[in-house]
């Protein structure tokens, strides 16, 4: 490494919420999300990253609203969602509450009518007739050009914007790999001077990103998991995954493991359509393996729909779920317990920190390995057991198999397990259970 980029503690035993904010509700607001926030602190989620927050291109637009992802203006308010007061305020309040905000931040290229085409057209690629242009034939964009020192000045300085104006805690950096990793080193240098203890996630999967990045995404993983709903890949096919994040990136490599997100549900479809009767169980393997969780707006409800990505289409929430108590919550979101029980065994238990050279986790095979995924982390004493039924029929796993001392406690029901000799683990249909040690 050519600069020392450390993990903020925190970031070992964070989770994060990606904020769809045009379809969140029906008025698509910072003002009405800010609504929601205590429902999702309830439930557990730690960081809010907001989907790009900027105006959206004019010129070449898709569909009536167009695509977050084609700004006009890196430093301004998209007007659909308010102005940056109202952002500056869900940001403070957000912190008040024990959020932290990170932003969508896509700087590979712009929409077509970025004020920059105007003042600085020399901060873009040209073909070879001069024109701009977009490598990957994403019509509504045009590629940015990082051999140009004062683009990667201009760049920055917006970033210091955000962090200064908005006090906000970190990016989520659009197909980060596309733009040069010594750009990304520069920014997080003179960002690190700005803030300390910003979170750095990219969307890209290259080990190399690692130098500058806190965390990067599990694509393999997510199309693994859909190849087995598919019955296109065994079970074994996700251990050979497991088993190559564990063995070629760097052991404070932390990973994003998700069953949906924007691209996925809009695109592909949610997680039911893509993983069926296994999305449950899957959620479960994306909160308790090794990294962090990422969860997609709605799939505490769970939203079952594909959002419209260039238009209005509103997540349908049941009795309004950002409103009353926990209860309420529980009752509007059927999930909503089923996160929240996981994310504070996250939080409390060290056995399940992230790239954590304390923690081991170890995948135990049992006579059923072709239909289920069952695994232990430890950190000293305190251990977490995860078992995955990946079938439609019941499943029972010996206990002795699973050479566990103790008891422990599924942190969904509150039974007691022991895992003595003659003793097994029941698993329903498609079932998962997550027990806990008991300590002392």
């Amino acid at each position: 490494m050519t600069a020392p980029f450390y993990h903020a503690d925190w970031i070992h035993t964070t989770n994060i919420y990606e904020v769809n904010l045009r379809q969140y509700t029906r008025e698509g607001t910072f003002a009405a999300f800010g609504r929601e926030m205590p429902r999702l602190r309830d439930m557990g989620i730690e960081v809010l990253w907001f989907m790009p927050i900027t105006p959206i291109s004019v010129e070449k637009r898709k569909g009536v609203l167009g695509s977050y992802y084609a700004c006009s203006d890196y430093t301004s308010i998209n007007p659909e969602f308010g102005n940056l007061d109202d952002f500056k305020q869900v940001v403070l309040s957000a912190h008040e509450m024990g959020f932290r905000v990170i932003i969508d931040w896509v700087v590979n290229h712009t929409g077509w009518d970025h004020h920059w085409t105007r003042e600085h057209p020399e901060y873009y690629r040209k073909n070879q007739d001069g024109q701009f242009f977009e490598v990957n034939g994403w019509e509504d964009v045009i590629d940015l050009n990082y051999d140009n020192p004062a683009l990667r000045q201009a760049v920055i300085e917006a970033m210091r914007f955000w962090v200064r104006e908005a006090d906000i805690d970190g990016f989520r950096c659009d197909m980060a790999m596309l733009v040069p990793l010594d750009f990304w080193r520069e920014a997080r240098t003179e960002l690190d001077k700005v803030k300390k203890g910003l979170f750095w996630l990219a969307e890209c999967e290259e080990i190399a990103y690692h130098e500058v990045f806190d965390a990067t995404y599990t694509w393999k993983l997510l199309h693994k998991m859909e190849a087995v709903w598919k019955k296109e890949s065994g079970l074994g096919g996700l251990d050979e995954v497991l088993q190559y994040y564990d063995s070629m990136f760097p052991p404070d490599a932390i990973r994003a493991f998700f069953t949906s997100n924007h691209d996925e549900n809009s695109h592909s479809g949610s997680e039911y359509e893509r993983m069926g009767d296994m999305a449950r169980a899957f959620a479960v393997l994306c909160c308790m393996w090794n990294g962090l969780p990422l969860i997609y707006s709605g799939q505490e409800l769970p939203n079952l729909k594909r959002l419209l990505f260039f238009e209005k289409d509103f997540i349908e929430w049941k009795g309004g779920a950002g409103a009353g108590d926990p209860a309420e919550w529980a009752a509007s979101c059927a999930l909503h317990n089923f996160y929240k029980a996981m994310l504070a065994l996250r939080k409390r238990n060290p056995a399940l920190r992230a790239s954590d050279p304390a923690v081991t986790t170890h995948r135990l095979h049992t006579g059923a390995d072709d239909r289920s995924i069952v695994f232990v982390r430890r950190a000293g004493e305190q251990e977490v057991l995860v078992a995955l039924n990946f079938s439609g029929g019941p499943l029972s796993l010996r206990a002795e198999e699973l050479q566990l001392n103790g008891q422990f406690q599924d942190i969904f029901t509150g039974e007691l397990l022991d895992p003595g000799p003659g003793k097994t683990i029941g698993l329903g249909p498609w079932g998962y259970g997550v027990f806990e040690k008991i300590i002392g």
